[in-house]
């Protein structure tokens, strides 16, 4: 029994539907072409805490030292421009609270953290007093990422989670870009997923 003229045989057959999701076809061959950054499944209820990355603290820090430099040039104009001491105490207690802040940076990073659970994602920070927020993935409304010119130079951005309620929205700081990019997308992936309720 002769084939007809529409069927193929196996060597010439054409790649599966499967196959062709991930094909790029030319001149008959095709090759495996990278899979999309937002496809990439970060793992769900695994107990696993996120730290930030550690320039977080560098990019706090420069903060405070440009504070405290306006802070101090402003006292020194008063003082030697007008001729007051006064200033010397505000100033010399804004200083006071900068280094505070400053010295404890590094713990209050260490306190910033984010885990994905099956149903929600959970944020905590603080030393004294500790936030912690479930923010569930079926109410997210909002993925947002931001970044000002000292993050971008230091590679790193917010990741702000908005939901129907003000109060469980949060802004997780100083996400390595690529990371705060592959958390976005596999939030709004899940999120779309439980709101259809797949």
């Amino acid at each position: 029994m002769t084939s007809s003229p529409d069927q193929t045989s196996p060597d010439s057959a054409s790649p599966t539907s499967t196959d062709r999701s991930n094909a790029v076809f030319d001149t008959g061959t095709y090759d495996r072409i990278p899979e999309p950054r937002s496809t990439k499944r970060l793992p769900l209820g695994d107990g696993t805490w996120h730290q930030i990355s550690r320039k977080y603290i560098v990019g706090q820090l420069i903060g405070y030292v440009f504070l405290l430099a306006v802070i101090a040039a402003v006292v020194l104009v008063v003082r030697f421009v007008f001729d007051e001491t006064w200033p010397l105490i505000p100033g010399g207690i804004a200083f006071a609270v900068m280094l505070f802040f400053a010295v404890i940076t590094p713990r209050q990073a260490r306190s910033i953290g984010y885990q994905l659970r099956e149903d929600d994602l959970v944020f905590r920070r603080g030393i004294l007093w500790q936030r912690m927020v479930a923010v569930p993935y079926g109410r997210l409304q909002l993925v947002d990422i931001t970044h000002g010119p000292l993050d971008r130079g230091l590679g790193i951005a917010q990741l702000k989670l908005v939901t129907a309620a003000a109060s469980t929205g949060v802004t997780i700081p100083g996400l390595p870009q690529r990371a705060a990019e592959e958390l976005r997308d596999a939030l709004i992936e899940v999120a779309e997923t439980r709101r259809t309720g797949l």
